[in-house]
């Protein structure tokens, strides 16, 4: 599987101008990647098709209880959507630090299997991280960086906090989010360069031999919903 971990800030919306998605198909994806994480400690395997039903909130902190929509509730629109390949990552965050994130820059996975099991590769499988324990799950914030297809693009044409990078040479590949730059006040050069740095090579191998590839997202989470949380 090509699957990465990424670190990250997230807000409400970087690289995309215009929304993907609404505020109540973006409660159900955030919903679909809280669920998997809960279905993993429960010992539960990944469903294979949309869920009957899908947790739009996380739990607070004195309650297990969480709100469900029922599987008509997913309009013909959504569900294609669920079901297209779609490159995503999925990041955690406890106590406004970093808990995880892991994803897949590319689309090999239908946008619900993508979310579901990057999800669970953020909470368990980042090896910067221990596992998300059971108790922290419930104080666990999530976002969702879903990624435009890969294009080619020339370093003049990087639009920092529009364009996320990924520059490859062989078998090294190094990926960045759109929100990175901007977070960490970088402009367009030193965006590449670490770029290159994350990938293991030198930096300035953005202008040769490796391949500069670009993408857009759309990125939302748990914080664009301050009254569910």
């Amino acid at each position: 599987m090509s699957r990465l971990s990424e670190d990250s800030a997230a807000p409400p919306l970087a690289g995309s101008a215009t929304p993907e998605f609404t505020l109540e198909q973006r409660r159900i994806l955030l919903g679909i990647a809280r669920a998997s994480i809960a279905s993993a400690l429960a010992g539960e395997p990944l469903p294979d098709l949309p869920p009957a039903s899908t947790l739009l909130s996380p739990p607070d902190s004195t309650s297990a209880a969480s709100s469900t929509i029922p599987a008509s509730s997913f309009s013909p629109d959504l569900l294609r959507t669920l079901r297209q390949p779609r490159g995503v990552f999925t990041t955690l965050y406890l106590g406004g630090d970093l808990r995880g994130c892991v994803g897949y820059p590319l689309p090999i996975r239908p946008l619900f299997r993508a979310i579901a099991e990057t999800a669970r590769a953020a909470a368990f499988e980042d090896t910067r991280f221990w596992p998300v324990k059971p108790e922290e799950a419930p104080h666990l914030k999530i976002s969702l960086s879903v990624l435009s297809p890969l294009f080619p693009i020339s370093a003049s044409q990087v639009e920092v906090g529009r364009h996320g990078l990924l520059i490859s040479d062989g078998r090294q590949r190094g990926l960045l989010l759109p929100q990175v730059p901007i977070e960490h006040g970088w402009d367009r050069e030193t965006f590449l360069a670490q770029t290159c740095h994350k990938a293991g090579l030198p930096l300035d191998a953005w202008r040769k031999p490796a391949t500069l590839e670009a993408f857009t997202a759309e990125v939302f989470g748990d914080d664009d919903f301050p009254q569910l949380t």
